[in-house]
């Protein structure tokens, strides 16, 4: 049985060795791949690029390896990748260890650079005046709705949305106690605090629970107390060498987030896409229903549609769309020509792989 499983470690070894040689072999195409960049003035990230490589992973992959598992290894390799050819700057909705933080960790890498940011709007200023590359915020979620700052944001600024991301939040019992029967005191946000309230009567009926600020800021404040909690995420936790001693304690295990990957310039198709736009309508009758002909007559699916109130005019309204396709489908061309004449106002956010996660 020893031999056996000397054996087995030893064929490890060689396949790891061969691991490390072909992944330097392809860091060396990498980095070439940054110079021709370069000269070219071409982002160093693009999205739709490394959205066809992780399909291309998925097909070439037959197992035992998930697909989840290949994805998350691939991940980091071009993040590294990335990280050589020139650092990725991302600014994203702080505090550390924030929702914001794991869903751009998530959809970077953790070889890129990542500034939190004190609210959704310096966000967007941060990737506006070129200090970051690009920005990650929330657009909405699942049971909250949307971020209206974001939207707010979305109708002025000159970035476009370059790719979406979608977090299931999964929310921890986080502590420096080991035993879940010593606390005392539960600290979390209010949504936090909301979103786990029948689990918390469940199981900790007689804890007294205090509001914070943020769910990474109750991390920081239990830390190195036995009685107290918080409620966050695994990244909180491991930030703040927190033990979990209870996970996926939400009360809606599909509470999803999504969030958008903010950036200048313009999103390659890829074939599986989504296009964001906002348009106005005249205050006639029928209006809006002529401006929703336009996709309906050419079978241009829409994923959402959203009426967001124009902040300096009483009573008017803009409408938040999300279609699935790219703006350089046909169809969606001519459709967005027959549109600009029946509204008042349209603005392209941009068009972005779809994530997984969402439709």
């Amino acid at each position: 049985m020893k031999s056996r499983l000397e054996q087995l470690r030893k064929s490890l070894k060689e396949k790891d060795r061969e691991i490390i040689r072909l992944l330097n072999e392809r860091s060396e195409i990498s980095v070439e791949i940054g110079r021709v960049k370069g000269r070219e003035e071409i982002d160093v990230y693009d999205p739709s690029q490394e959205a066809r490589v992780y399909d291309y992973l998925q097909e070439l992959n037959r197992g035992p390896l998930p697909q989840t598992a290949v994805r998350s290894i691939f991940r980091e390799i071009i993040s590294a990748s990335r990280d050589l050819q020139k650092p990725t700057t991302v600014a994203f909705l702080g505090p550390e260890t924030s929702f914001s933080h794991l869903a751009a960790r998530l959809h970077f890498g953790d070889s890129s650079r990542f500034f939190p940011q004190s609210g959704i709007a310096r966000v967007f200023d941060e990737v506006e005046r070129g200090s970051v590359d690009w920005g990650v915020v929330p657009v909405e979620n699942s049971l909250e709705g949307s971020v209206n700052i974001t939207l707010d944001r979305l109708i002025l600024t000159c970035l476009k949305i370059r790719a979406e991301i979608y977090l299931r939040i999964n929310q921890c019992l986080i502590s420096s106690a080991k035993d879940i029967r010593s606390i005392k005191n539960i600290y979390s946000h209010p949504q936090a605090l909301a979103q786990c309230q029948f689990w918390i009567k469940a199981h900790l009926p007689n804890c007294v629970l205090h509001e914070t600020e943020s769910t990474a800021a109750a991390a920081q404040m239990v830390k190195g107390k036995k009685s107290q909690a918080a409620i966050g995420s695994t990244l909180a936790a491991t930030a703040n060498r927190l033990n979990i001693l209870a996970e996926g304690i939400e009360d809606n295990t599909s509470n999803t987030t999504r969030f958008l990957v903010l950036g200048k310039g313009e999103s390659a198709a890829t074939g599986r896409d989504k296009t964001s736009l906002i348009f106005a309508t005249p205050d006639l009758p029928g209006a809006l229903h002529r401006a929703l002909e336009s996709f309906a007559e050419r079978k241009i699916n829409l994923a959402k549609i959203e009426s967001h109130p124009v902040k300096e005019r009483l009573w008017e309204y803009l409408f938040f769309v999300d279609l699935i396709g790219h703006i350089n489908d046909n169809d969606i061309k001519s459709c967005l020509t027959e549109l600009k004449e029946k509204t008042t106002f349209l603005k392209i956010l941009g068009s972005y792989p779809r994530a997984e996660g969402g439709l």
